[in-house]
């Protein structure tokens, strides 16, 4: 006589999830803000709640933190990357290693976001429905250019997806 078991896992992704997610962007929100000034303590808890939603209903695809001097990003920005781990594991590194003692004279704090493919699947009636659900709201723009390079340095992640967090580094 043979026996045969068999082990079947769901996970169901919850706003418990993306917050836990949010918060780790909030804390390096919250870094940046230490050693360079920008964001306010009202920004950066618009941008958490931002990223908790988009996060939660899988509409983000990016979205970018950081300085800006002559229309492209340079350090120290932070660049976050949405994605479904589709069943894998990844990392929940914890916050943190914002590079302080960049020279932002001249500089200014902006964000910039994207959307995933999930979002282009929408009307533009129920994308207008969910953005007004938002704290922030955004209008249309050309992505900036980065002077430097992308180094990724983090990944967070809860609920089968995850924040992969690369940094704008100098040449």
């Amino acid at each position: 006589m043979s026996t045969s078991y068999s082990y079947t896992e769901t996970a169901t992704f919850t706003v418990t999830h993306a917050r836990h997610m949010a918060a780790k962007v909030a804390a390096d929100l919250k870094r940046m803000q230490r050693f360079y000034g920008s964001p306010s303590d009202e920004r950066i808890e618009q941008f958490e709640a931002e990223v908790t939603e988009l996060i939660r209903a899988g509409y983000l695809g990016t979205v970018t933190y950081g300085f800006q001097r002559n229309g492209n990003w340079i350090e120290p920005t932070l660049r976050y990357t949405a994605k479904d781990l589709a069943g894998a594991s990844a990392n929940d590194d914890d916050p943190g290693r914002v590079r302080h003692n960049a020279n932002v004279s001249g500089a200014v704090f902006k964000s910039y976001l994207t959307y995933s493919a999930a979002w282009s699947q929408l009307t533009q009636a129920e994308r207008d429905a969910f953005e007004k659900t938002l704290p922030i709201s955004r209008g249309g723009a050309a992505e900036p250019g980065i002077t430097g390079y992308l180094a990724s340095d983090r990944t967070y992640s809860s609920g089968g997806k995850a924040l992969d967090r690369a940094t704008v580094r100098s040449f």
